[in-house]
């Protein structure tokens, strides 16, 4: 259903916080323009964790606006507590998100059957295609490929972004979900070995700020392109790298704001990124042309 160069996309701010709405349409007219096959406002990337509820809702039906229908819309509306996901995938939902991306419940920590319920409870009371996100690190918890094919056999649950750190849960994933349901790469140096596997793509921090890079990386691999593909890959990867050098998205939103993209606003606990990277960033986002 869903495929290739998907952004994660950033929430431009203002020095003091605030949302920069004139800068998110920039943003998103920019995408669309060089080639980005979809957008997810309020991903992690998108600091959701740290914007209020009618601020999140309001990103989302902003980013469905300007969208409008040119690529898909897969807009993020989980959260650790199964009501608040329910009623911000409803108004998603209400907006004309094409459909959401819902992580694992964070903190809680529960058990496997405890996350098959939680989906279960948010496709019952919903008409929109879902997607999980299962990524560890940030949640301390872990979505399994056999839950994730109990859930894909739910009508709405159409795909998951995988963010475990391990390429070769897209086979253990495949082996257990139909062949229409899609995987999503949620960790850009893994996106190659995992598209290679059966991904379909990527929901990407690196494409905030390459995108037309990522696009022609991804529609390389989907056609079979493997010189293209192996060639992009190598350019692409001291970029992947870089933009974790500190907690995402810090080192992509000083990246954006070198390239005049965006202001340098982001939210506590967030910083910006440290001064003795700057310099390494600037360097590498020189090397690919993107400054």
């Amino acid at each position: 259903m869903f495929k290739g160069s998907i952004v994660a996309l950033v929430t431009p701010m203002q020095p003091d916080g605030a949302v920069d709405w004139p800068a998110l349409e920039r943003l998103l007219e920019w995408h669309i323009a060089e080639g980005t096959h979809g957008i997810v406002p309020m991903g992690t990337t998108g600091e959701s964790a740290t914007l209020d509820t009618d601020e999140h809702l309001a990103v989302i039906r902003r980013t469905v606006e300007i969208v409008a229908g040119r690529v898909p819309v897969i807009a993020g509306t989980g959260s650790n507590s199964t009501a608040e996901s329910i009623e911000q995938t409803q108004a998603a939902q209400s907006y004309g998100a094409d459909a959401c991306l819902l992580v694992t419940p964070y903190y809680n920590r529960p058990t496997q059957e405890g996350l098959y319920q939680h989906y279960k409870a948010i496709a019952a009371v919903t008409d929109i295609p879902l997607v999980l996100y299962n990524v560890p690190p940030r949640t301390a918890c872990d979505l399994k490929p056999e839950t994730i094919g109990r859930l894909a056999e739910l009508p709405r649950i159409v795909g998951v972004k995988e963010a475990s750190g391990d390429a070769a849960r897209v086979t253990a994933i495949r082996a257990c979900t139909p062949s229409e349901f899609c995987v999503l790469s949620g960790e850009d140096a893994l996106t190659l070995r995992m598209m290679q596997l059966g991904a379909t793509g990527t929901i990407s921090v690196t494409a905030n700020v390459l995108p037309r890079l990522m696009s022609e990386f991804c529609e390389a691999v989907l056609a079979g392109d493997d010189a293209r593909a192996n060639a992009l890959d190598a350019r692409l990867q001291p970029i992947h790298q870089i933009l974790f050098c500190e907690t995402s998205p810090s080192p992509t939103k000083w990246a954006l704001y070198l390239m005049g993209r965006i202001d340098r606003g982001i939210r506590l606990p967030l910083l910006e990124l440290s001064e003795p990277l700057r310099a390494e960033l600037r360097a590498r986002l020189e090397t690919v042309g993107a400054l």
